[in-house]
């Protein structure tokens, strides 16, 4: 039961059965309606044999009856009597007294009306004077022993009277009688029912041999076409489940199956390929959290530096309008008071020291004065329109304010631009005070002198516009550049900056929706990397740089 348990979950078995199944059934019928067939066509034989049989001898009978010489005709039946096939011929007349056999026993018995023979014409009155074709034969079962079984033809034929036997004499007028006799002729079937019975045996093992014949063939070809490949597909199918992502299918047939197999090893490819990527990316997992990590952090301390600078802004500009009233009172007296004491032709020592302390008031009070304007500046989020001009154009503005701080540094200008004209969608002026900030910066890092290297780029992936400024320069300390970008932060000497040039730089590409990166290491100079995404730009033809 196991075994045929197992059996019937495969595919192919069951197709076989189901195959084996529907020959059979299809043979079978066929088998049955062709014996069947063919024993009404041997029985119709048969029946045509014996027709012709009773015919021959109502025929050859006819002439002796004529004649008056019984004996002859007696001796016609007993001759055709002694036929293998023949078992019995008798004659009886219209009262059912038979008047010769072939088996003597039965001369002058009498034929029972009620039999078989008898009621087709006497089961109605009065009794029919012919017999139809078909009501003319029956089959009849025997015995020639206890246990042996065997079939019997009976074909019953009237004999009518004619005018030939009236005027002879020998019979009534057929008017008056119109069946003088019956000829009643018996052939056993026995050969027949053999021969159908050998033929049924013949064609019932032709049947299974045909059927074994074709299932043998037909499970050959399900073998090789369909058992073959499903068990080489299964058998992949376990080896990939059980981690064998290596294994192929070799089988290259161009059917269903064929493609099934290609298909197969296609998706374990892609499997492979996939679980080779999970398999780095959970090797690199720590990697990559630490790096989102840090870019969290980063984008959290940008975030922080923005709120940070938001609210300085604000406390700048607040702290600026109260001390510029007062800074520039006291500068206006300072000022009066140094010009009244200039106007003396001749100043005491006394005098002279107040005229150097005043001076100092107006030195100072107008350094104070930079701080509240640089306060302003960076306190402000927007100053005058933006529209679309020439990044080059731009940046050759910023170069050229600063050239001739740049000769007196000893520094050198390398400049490198795009071959295409890029605009950008901005408040020129800013961006060019935030890079002239920059090329200043870099000059203070380079006392020595050097080389500031200015790089435009757009980037064909995402067609961002990328400034690069790079010195050579001392560098900034590691410890320092998170902080840079803050306000008032600082490494010059006292009263040499307040720390506010970075975060306005940091202010202006913000409010462009750009970002501003450092790079730098102590004793090998520093570059800043300011990009500007691709919404704040496009693409300017050359009519529309040579209007700007």
């Amino acid at each position: 039961m196991k075994f045929f348990k197992e059996a019937m979950r495969s595919l192919s078995i069951r197709v076989f059965i189901g195959l084996f199944v529907v020959l059979a059934v299809c043979f079978g019928l066929y088998t049955y309606f062709t014996i069947a067939n063919q024993s009404r066509q041997m029985m119709d034989m048969m029946v045509h044999n014996a027709t012709a049989t009773t015919d021959l001898i109502r025929s050859s009978i006819h002439y002796s009856m004529q004649q008056h010489r019984k004996e002859d005709a007696y001796r016609i039946i007993e001759t055709i009597g002694q036929e293998p096939e023949v078992v019995d011929i008798r004659l009886y007349n219209k009262d059912g007294v038979i008047t010769y056999s072939t088996d003597h026993r039965e001369i002058k018995s009498q034929v029972d009306i009620r039999a078989e023979a008898c009621v087709i014409c006497h089961d109605v009155t009065p009794p029919v004077h012919s017999i139809p074709y078909d009501s003319r034969w029956r089959t009849i079962t025997t015995a020639k022993s206890r246990n042996d079984l065997y079939r019997i033809l009976e074909l019953t034929t009237p004999i009518e009277n004619e005018m030939s036997c009236y005027g002879s004499g020998c019979h009534p007028s057929p008017d008056e009688v119109t069946i003088i006799g019956v000829l009643d002729v018996m052939i056993s079937l026995d050969s027949v029912d053999k021969n159908i019975a050998q033929a049924r045996r013949q064609m019932t093992v032709s049947a299974v041999i045909l059927i074994l014949v074709v299932s043998s063939i037909f499970g050959i070809v399900l073998l090789i076409t369909v058992r073959r490949p499903v068990k080489k597909i299964a058998d992949g199918t376990r080896k990939v489940a059980s981690g064998n992502l290596d294994y192929e299918i070799t089988y290259d047939a161009s059917d269903e199956l064929g493609e099934l197999a290609r298909s197969f090893n296609i998706m374990t490819r892609e499997l492979k390929e996939a679980h080779r990527e999970i398999t780095e990316w959970s090797d690199t997992l720590e990697e990559k959290v630490k790096q989102k990590t840090d870019a969290l952090k980063k984008a959290q301390s940008q975030l922080v530096q923005i709120e940070k600078m938001a609210s300085l802004g604000k406390l700048s500009a607040s702290v600026a309008h109260e001390l510029n009233n007062p800074l520039e009172g006291i500068l206006t007296y300072a000022k009066l008071i140094a010009k009244r004491l200039r106007k003396r032709e001749e100043l005491s020592e006394i005098m002279q020291e107040m005229l150097d302390d005043v001076e100092l008031i107006i030195s100072e009070t107008e350094r104070c004065g930079n701080i509240v304007k640089n306060l302003l500046l960076f306190s402000r989020k927007q100053v005058g329109d933006f529209a679309t001009v020439p990044i080059n154009q731009i940046v050759e503005h910023a170069t050229r304010l600063v050239q001739h701080h740049l000769k007196i540094s000893k520094v050198e200008l390398e400049t490198y631009y795009p071959d295409e004209e890029v605009g950008l969608y901005c408040n020129a002026n800013q961006v060019q005070q935030a890079l002239i900030a920059l090329f200043v910066n870099a000059v203070e890092a380079m006392p020595d002198g050097g080389t500031v290297t200015v790089k435009v780029e757009k980037q064909s992936e995402t067609g961002d516009i990328i400034i690069k400024i790079s010195d050579t320069g001392m560098g900034i300390a590691e410890e320092d550049i998170p902080h840079i970008f803050e306000p008032f932060f600082t490494r010059k000497k006292e009263g040499k900056g307040v720390g506010l040039g970075l975060s306005i730089v940091y202010g202006i590409i913000e409010r462009h929706g750009g970002n501003i990166t450092v790079d730098s290491e102590l004793g090998s100079g520093t570059q800043f990397t300011i990009t500007f995404p691709a919404t704040a730009h496009k693409d300017i033809r050359k009519e529309e740089i040579n209007q700007i």
